[in-house]
């Protein structure tokens, strides 16, 4: 079997192995294709590969399976058996329950700016930490659309993984609000990375393809302050030449303005916790923090 084909027959594999995890409840990609480029590479699958495999210990972990298997054949339902048995520890120790509040009605504005500000900055040593302002500002906007006559007949479009290396060609942003089947209104959200010309550009690619009313670029950190005139004569230019409003802020003050908006700040911060302790891709010390965060500020 040429590699060619040996990556076809995976793919085609991939194409119920990930939907049956999914099911499961256990670590899977993030979609049923075959994403990573990296092991599109036309080398053979040797302890020598020479395709790139991002973080420490994985490539080799790969290799030196793929090896064992194809050297003792007889023991692949063992080790299917391990992986799975793996799988699953894995899904129990993510398995973390956020605590409920006791007194909602003490819930405050400002009380709730405090506990994301230190939930989203810390330093958790792990990835997936980037994606709760995306899961924020989800929670905001399910309340939103149900709450403010703007989105009258909108749907908001579930919240799609942030791991997944084709996200974006996929998507117009990390939150999309739907009317009438085409995007509304977008939202793309930055953590560690300052809003600067060069993410604006992308953004207008994006709103030239996906066409939506109004477009927004989030980040935790801000806007590039030597890029700012530069980035405002861009932002005129798109809705001169498109008619898409393009807003930059600040992640927290926008969540702290939505939140002025919505009948209830209880309701908000019950769809925050809920999805915090449902996401696959978070780990357990993200939802552990927010545990220690509300014994701090909201009990």
């Amino acid at each position: 079997m040429t590699h060619k084909e040996k990556l076809l027959e995976i793919y085609k594999k991939s194409l119920f192995i990930t939907p049956t995890l999914k099911e499961l409840g256990l670590p899977s990609m993030a979609e049923s294709g075959w994403l990573t480029r990296s092991l599109e590479q036309p080398y053979p699958y040797t302890l020598g590969y020479k395709g790139k495999i991002s973080g420490k210990g994985i490539k080799e972990a790969f290799l030196n399976l793929l090896d064992f298997i194809e050297k003792n054949p007889r023991k692949t339902r063992n080790v299917l058996r391990i992986l799975l048995n793996f799988s699953i520890k894995t899904r129990e120790e993510n398995q973390i329950e956020i605590i409920p509040l006791k007194s909602p009605d003490k819930l405050t504005i400002s009380k709730i700016i405090r506990l994301l500000d230190r939930h989203f900055n810390k330093d958790y040593g792990t990835y997936g930490g980037s994606k709760l302002p995306v899961i924020a500002l989800y929670a905001i906007y399910k309340i939103l659309i149900s709450e403010l006559d703007r989105f009258d007949g909108c749907l908001l479009k579930p919240m799609g993984s942030h791991t997944a290396s084709d996200r974006t060609a996929y998507s117009s942003g990390d939150i999309e609000v739907e009317k009438n089947n085409s995007i509304f209104e977008s939202v793309e959200i930055k953590l560690d990375k300052a809003i600067d010309e060069h993410k604006i550009r992308i953004a207008y690619e994006k709103i030239k393809r996906f066409n939506p009313n109004r477009y927004y670029v989030l980040s935790y950190i801000g806007v590039k302050d030597a890029e700012r005139e530069q980035i405002e004569k861009i932002i005129e230019e798109i809705e001169n030449q498109h008619g898409c409003q393009l807003i930059i802020n600040g992640v927290l003050p926008t969540l702290e303005y939505y939140m002025r908006l919505i009948s209830s700040v209880k309701y908000f911060f019950d769809e925050y916790r809920q999805l915090v302790e449902e996401d696959k891709e978070l780990k357990p010390v993200h939802k552990q923090e927010l545990n220690k965060l509300i014994e701090k500020y909201c009990l």
